[in-house]
Parts: C-alpha cells; sequence; structure tokens
C-alpha cells in the first residue's frame, strides 16, 4: 500500500485472512501486515500484541508453498464462523 492512503481499507480482507489462518492452524499471516506510524497490525485484526514478534517469525519460519491458497468461499466460512 505504499504512499496509498490505506487505513481501514484492508481490515475485512485482513480478517477473513487472519481466521482462515486460525481455522487451519497456520501462523497469524497477518500479524506482518502492519501500519506505519505503530509498526502493529490494525486493532481488528485477532493477533494478540503480546506474541507479535513471535506471530511474526514463525510466518516467516513457515513453508508457505504447501498451502494451498483457498476459495472465497472458503475465507467468507472462516470469517463468519469467527466474526
Amino acid at each position: 500500500m505504499y504512499q496509498k492512503d490505506a487505513a481501514g481499507v484492508l481490515d475485512k480482507i485482513l480478517g477473513h485472512v487472519a481466521f482462515f489462518c486460525k481455522d487451519h492452524r497456520l501462523p497469524a499471516l497477518t500479524s506482518i501486515v502492519v501500519g506505519k506510524g505503530r509498526g502493529t497490525p490494525g486493532a481488528d485484526i485477532p493477533v494478540n500484541p503480546k506474541i507479535m514478534d513471535r506471530a511474526r517469525e514463525q510466518v516467516y519460519a513457515y513453508d508457505w508453498y504447501n498451502v494451498f491458497p483457498p476459495a472465497p468461499a472458503e475465507l467468507a466460512a472462516s470469517f463468519a464462523k469467527n466474526a
């Protein structure tokens, strides 16, 4: 989102990704999407701030090439289940 006004634009989309990761026991991929000024995910992103560094490192260490991208319906189902 370089040089774009992105605050509040991605929260719903990232929520779908966050809940999908949670439901499928994947690292919290949304932990690496942070606000420029604060360096942390937005308030609506379900990542515990006390384990932020560990969550980020788990994302970097995970073999994402073995994860098949979810279909929109799968993302929506995870969001509906958890939101």
